[in-house]
């Protein structure tokens, strides 16, 4: 089954809580996940914050019953269920979601006493996700725009520029060794299906060949074998291809079966690459995701 979303967490939180006893969320947890049958594997899901997916999930189904008075916190992420949640659970109702706790709680004042006057009440509140997840979900959305933006002027770029694009994004990415030697590396015509060589760190130690080529079309198994074995005349061990359009199966199956280590970089990872290491891109805006800190409250 998918992973259970906040609503479908609030009804058995506050089950769990029918006994009176004061229930850290970190114990619910592990009884919930059982209940849903979820695999080891999306009990380790996280958000991009480190924190586990359905652990944040949990905890907001908590924070949510506390908002409309099911629950009543009684210590760090520890909650105890109310006369109002006793009520509520004697009508057996099928879900606690938002518009049952809007039509049967306070849920919907507490909600607008603690919302800025000009945010969206209540659709932001009917989503399914937690506020993490939807600043997350809205963050990839931003950047998969950006990366089309990206690619998109790429494509209009000179060959000469595209070159120097990927000397900037391998330097960032720590590969090149200084800004000399790659800019050299890859400023020379192909050579058997090798546009350039770099260093793997700056002390020269070791090489990457590389072909970077703004390839419109799919690239195919056929462009990287003969990339492989351009490699192979060099005694080479390491290569990369870097297209702004996509790779085939074939050539994606073909770099998996052979023993040489050769990394194929498409238009829209080099794109996700150049937001990732700040190349072509400035920061324009930054929200700090805060979280409680415990320890500061003990006494």
């Amino acid at each position: 089954m998918p992973m259970p979303t906040k609503w479908d967490l609030t009804l058995p939180v506050l089950e769990l809580s029918s006994d009176g006893q004061n229930h850290p969320v970190r114990e619910m947890i592990p009884v919930l996940a059982d209940r849903f049958n979820l695999s080891q594997e999306e009990r380790e899901q996280r958000l991009k914050s480190g924190e586990r997916r359905f652990n944040n999930r949990t905890r907001w189904a908590a924070w949510v019953l506390a908002r409309a008075k099911l629950l009543k916190k009684t210590g760090t992420a520890t909650f105890q269920i109310t006369d109002e949640g006793r009520k509520i659970l004697k009508t057996k109702p099928e879900k606690l979601d938002v518009k049952y706790l809007y039509a049967h709680t306070d849920y919907k004042k507490e909600v607008e006493k603690w919302t800025r006057k000009d945010a969206e009440v209540e659709s932001e509140e009917e989503t399914e996700q937690t506020p993490e997840e939807i600043i997350e979900i809205a963050h990839n959305n931003h950047n998969d725009l950006l990366a089309a933006e990206i690619l998109d002027t790429i494509m209009s770029c000179s060959p000469q520029f595209f070159e120097q694009l990927v000397v900037d994004v391998l330097l960032a990415m720590k590969y090149g060794g200084s800004r000399d030697d790659a800019g050299e590396a890859l400023g020379r015509s192909g050579d058997g299906g090798v546009d350039g060589i770099i260093k793997e760190d700056m002390l020269g130690l070791d090489s990457i060949y590389i072909q970077a080529k703004r390839w419109a079309n799919t690239v195919g198994s056929d462009v990287v074998r003969n990339f492989v074995g351009a490699l192979e005349l060099k005694k080479a061990k390491k290569g990369i291809i870097i297209t702004t359009s996509e790779f085939s199966k074939s050539a994606k199956d073909y770099v998996k079966a052979i023993e040489k280590k050769i990394a194929l970089i498409d238009g829209a990872q080099l794109a996700n690459y150049m937001i990732q290491y700040n190349v072509g891109v400035d920061d324009v805006a930054t929200y700090s995701v805060k979280r409680l800190k415990p320890e500061y409250f003990e006494e």
